[in-house]
């Protein structure tokens, strides 16, 4: 085999690094050996890797493909040595938690603190997905608990599923925007006429949902619910926002809860993980948020 996996380890710190000084400072190895590690990989492949005929080497058309395909080849080592672990101690490597974006991320914090004084050794990734990517990000493997899953669960028996409960979404707006001194209720005409901000759906191949916009309404699209309430606070749009971030922007003067004709959605929120996943660390995480007080504590 003339392709290693500290091969493609070395190749894919250059290319997130930018440089082969920067890769070697990331591995703890000296710039020679990262340097000799390309040069005999070229060597053995019979092609090269990196054009270094500028300032800086980049990657050749050849390169960038051993790139792709590695990357693939390293995330099922890296899977392949989690596994194993996992069957030796019960404590996952590494746990990877998706949270809808309906629930601020600082809500975790506290349940992340007291996860760590285990001293378990399992390291936490988190992401933060918005509407079907939720779903998405569990059922493609890209994480090991979805924090927040709304909507249609799949229909298999593969996931459990666990209530956490229900979020409240009132209508909100800037206090300088036209919307802030209309007569309550809001009716849904007056409503479309202005700017919807919407987070966009974090989903890749799943349909993206849309909530609660209008028919014909102009429609500004962010990322976040972080970057939605922004956006709300400076009057770039209207729509509706978690209750509690709500009140709190409305207490510092940021924003104006408004009532509108049409009934607000309160949307059920779950817990969702691989049925048949018993890592130790995963279990923690769902045990710690049956608990109905700290559930409701990170709905708020």
């Amino acid at each position: 085999m003339k392709i290693t996996l500290d091969s493609l380890i070395v190749l894919d710190a250059i290319a997130r690094k930018g440089s082969f000084a920067a890769a070697a400072d990331e591995l703890h190895r000296v710039p020679s050996a990262v340097s000799y590690t390309v040069q005999k990989l070229e060597q053995d492949l019979d092609t090269e890797i990196f054009d270094r005929s500028g300032h800086r080497a980049v990657l050749t058309p050849s390169g960038q493909e051993l790139l792709e395909q590695g990357r693939h080849l390293l995330v099922a080592a890296q899977e392949i040595e989690a596994r194993v672990k996992r069957v030796a101690n019960g404590w996952e490597t590494e746990l990877r938690i998706g949270i809808d974006s309906l629930i601020p991320l600082e809500n975790l914090f506290s349940l992340m603190e007291r996860f760590y004084d285990t001293n378990c050794g399992t390291r936490l990734r988190v992401y933060k997905e918005v509407l079907a990517g939720t779903w998405e990000a569990l059922i493609n493997n890209r994480v090991d608990l979805a924090i927040g899953a709304s909507g249609d669960s799949p229909a298999t028996s593969k996931y459990s599923l666990y209530p956490l409960g229900n979020i409240e979404m009132v209508f909100a707006v800037a206090p300088h925007h036209p919307l802030a001194s209309a007569p309550e209720p809001i009716s849904k005409k007056t409503i479309q006429q202005h700017r919807a901000i919407a987070v966009a759906d974090s989903s890749r191949q799943m349909a993206p949902r849309t909530a609660e916009l209008l028919s014909g309404q102009d429609v500004l699209t962010v990322p976040d619910m972080d970057a939605k309430v922004k956006a709300h606070c400076r009057g770039l749009g209207v729509g509706t926002i978690p209750r509690s971030i709500a009140e709190r922007e409305q207490r510092n003067g940021r924003l104006v809860i408004k009532q509108t004709e049409n009934e607000r959605v309160k949307p059920t929120l779950s817990l969702a993980w691989p049925a048949d996943n018993q890592g130790k660390a995963l279990l923690w995480f769902v045990n710690e948020l049956k608990n109905p007080e700290i559930a409701q504590s990170l709905l708020q």
